[in-house]
């Protein structure tokens, strides 16, 4: 560590003002009631004023340290020259982590999606390998279902349709909170199971698929439907028979005649709340569409690699006879699979997060870009 380098490096605050900066935008944005404005501000002033602060802290850091050394070189008193030397150590120390500290929060700023802070809709389906699919595709529903819990974000299914099995040949879920689409972004892919399946009276071991993918919620204002492009159905719900079937025709089945996109919801008793959810899943499919689009437009290395990252086909393998999980695209294994089932999904998400992170780096000083 360099210290001479590092206090030429953070000689100037330029974050503050930015930060301050941006409080008076938003001042002005509230004056004029731009709610969206003000969002993305926000978001903005949160990013420099976190900067801001991390930079005033080295920088009295860095202050200190020299100060200190300075001590120890001149103070008579073998004492205070101690003390001085040991704070030389601590400065050091805590010099170095917030160089560390900034440049991992620049990191994240640089490859950031600017639907980090919204909520999500999910999707998993049952892939290759018949009834042990669909069972797994419950695991993993209820992985992110508990892991949903854990982070106080709110989970409520919109459609699902079950297997003969109990396992879900797919199921669709509205995820509410803060920043689900950042921690559940990186999910998007297929998922691959091996164990031997409660069927398998041979005891050998299947492989079979799940698909899941992570859509950022889309508001009215991200995306604008034409209601003249829409074929709404209604219809009776399906149901397991007697009390459980729906008995008025409340399921609701939504087609977007431009791009053939159909979507449908029957999971409550009223034909209103169906169609409202089913136009939230709507919403984010064309609006999914319009970042691909627009992702193939920029010619960038973020775009590329975040591009492939989110939708990767085999990310992840789940490996029950070795307790192993291993996520493809970072080269990396856990031994944890009922915990992880469990919803105890942290340590990954953050590892797949920093390792995607890393290797976006690299690619882009590799790149020289």
């Amino acid at each position: 560590m360099d210290i001479a380098v590092l206090e030429k490096k953070y000689s100037q605050n330029k974050a503050k003002e930015k930060a301050d900066s941006l409080q008076n935008e938003i001042s002005e944005a509230s004056v004029k009631g731009n709610t969206q404005e003000i969002s993305q501000l926000s978001s903005d002033l949160g990013y420099y004023s976190e900067l801001a602060r991390n930079i005033s802290d080295i920088r009295a850091s860095i202050k200190n340290y020299n100060d200190a050394i300075l001590m120890s070189k001149n103070e008579s008193d073998p004492e205070i020259r101690e003390m001085a030397t040991e704070e030389v150590s601590v400065l050091g120390e805590r010099i170095e982590e917030l160089d560390k500290e900034i440049k991992k929060l620049q990191i994240s700023r640089k490859f950031e999606d600017h639907d980090d802070n919204k909520s999500a809709i999910l999707e998993i389906r049952a892939g290759a390998g018949g009834d042990e699919a669909t069972l797994f595709a419950a695991d993993l529903f209820r992985m992110y279902k508990g892991f949903s819990a854990s982070r106080g974000w709110n989970l409520e299914i919109i459609h699902s349709s079950v297997s003969e099995s109990g396992g879900y040949k797919e199921v669709v879920a509205h995820i509410e909170g803060k920043n689900v689409f950042r921690d559940l972004k990186y999910e998007s892919g297929v998922h691959r199971v091996q164990r031997v399946p409660t069927t398998e009276s041979s005891g050998r071991i299947h492989t079979s698929t799940a698909s899941v993918a992570i859509l950022p919620e889309a508001k009215e204002v991200d995306i604008q439907i034409n209601p003249e492009d829409l074929k709404i159905e209604v219809m009776r719900a399906s149901g397991a028979g007697g009390q459980c079937v729906n008995k008025t025709d409340s399921a609701v089945r939504i087609t977007h005649l431009p791009t053939n996109l159909v979507v449908s919801c029957q999971e409550t008793k009223h034909q209103a709340q169906n169609k409202e959810k089913a136009m939230a899943i709507l919403r984010a499919k064309l609006y999914d569409m319009k970042q691909e689009e627009e992702d193939t437009k920029r010619d960038s290395m973020r775009s590329k690699l975040i591009g492939s990252a989110m939708r990767a086909e085999k990310v992840r393998t789940y490996n029950f006879p070795q307790n192993r999980i291993t996520d493809h695209r970072i080269k990396k294994s856990w031994f944890n699979i009922e915990s992880v089932l469990n919803g105890n999904l942290d340590e990954l998400i953050n590892d797949v997060r920093e390792g995607i992170m890393n290797e976006l780096l690299k690619n882009q000083e590799e790149s020289g870009e």
